[in-house]
């Protein structure tokens, strides 16, 4: 199977557990792979038979802008079901790391793996 990824996708969202989270926007970035069989598209040099990266991440981009969760756990899921159930994917890695937010480290998050991996 192939891997469609995007990577470093930066978004601004509020997000955290303090009150002085709630109270400003923090950069996020996003790493995604996401399995999909390139050979159609390959074939037809179609974009439309692709796996539209300008799409997740625009669609990832509205969604993390207007949330306001709590915990990176969350956004990660939240995210992770979009892309499989909107976008028709079986299998999502996604890593969502929030620099920063931990003194001496250059960030920290969560890396989450949905639906099974074809092989």
């Amino acid at each position: 199977m192939d891997i469609v990824f995007i990577e470093d996708l930066r978004i601004d969202a509020v997000i955290g557990i303090y009150d002085w989270e709630r109270r400003i926007r923090q950069t996020l970035s996003f790493d995604l792979e996401m399995a999909f069989d390139n050979r159609r598209p390959a074939a037809s040099d179609d974009i439309a038979d692709t796996l539209n990266y300008k799409s997740i991440s625009k669609r990832l981009q509205s969604f993390v802008e207007a949330s306001s969760y709590g915990l990176v756990e969350t956004l990660a899921e939240r995210c992770a079901d979009i892309v499989r159930e909107e976008f028709g994917v079986s299998w999502v890695r996604l890593k969502l790391s929030k620099p920063g937010a931990v003194r001496g480290a250059r960030a920290v998050g969560v890396r989450i793996e949905r639906g099974i991996r074809p092989e």
